[in-house]
């Protein structure tokens, strides 16, 4: 059976470490890549949207980085306890016009016991941002261990 480690009933440790393996597959921007950490039949519900099952979900970040340009994401973790993690995040992107945003929010997952998220419900608020108010400059992909985290950038 397939297994995502680090397994659950978290520890702040474990907690941690899949919080920063979520942030870094986000930031690959592949759907084919995230939708590996969820079950088959995940469920989510991401603003008014509600995907469920893989494919849905492959498709529905396929539309968003087609969207969210030059995304770069940085999560942290709010608590845990059990199979379940509270995170909160902040992102930047611009549309296809250069107007760039933060997106700040909030996410609730659920895991198997195999490490799979079961279920993620996400609430996610948009606030519009002068390039030059930009605090997320690292190269595309992974952000970097030494980039400040939402706490130290008070976000």
């Amino acid at each position: 059976m397939e297994t995502k480690p680090p397994l659950p009933p978290f520890t702040p440790e474990s907690a941690k470490q899949k919080v920063r393996m979520a942030e870094d597959a986000w930031n690959s921007r592949d759907p084919d890549r995230v939708v590996l950490v969820y079950t088959d039949d995940t469920r989510w519900r991401n603003r008014s949207e509600f995907p469920v099952g893989r494919d849905q979900v492959r498709a529905f970040l396929q539309r968003k980085w087609a969207k969210e340009l030059d995304y770069r994401l940085i999560k942290e973790l709010w608590a845990h306890d059990g199979n379940r993690i509270a995170v909160r995040f902040a992102y930047e992107w611009h549309d296809d016009s250069g107007h760039w945003f933060r997106s700040y929010g909030n996410e609730n997952w659920e895991f198997t016991e195999q490490g799979l998220m079961r279920r993620r419900f996400a609430s996610i608020n948009d606030l519009p941002i002068a390039e030059s108010a930009r605090l997320f400059h690292w190269p595309l992909g992974r952000r970097p261990d030494d980039h400040p985290g939402l706490s130290e950038l008070e976000l």
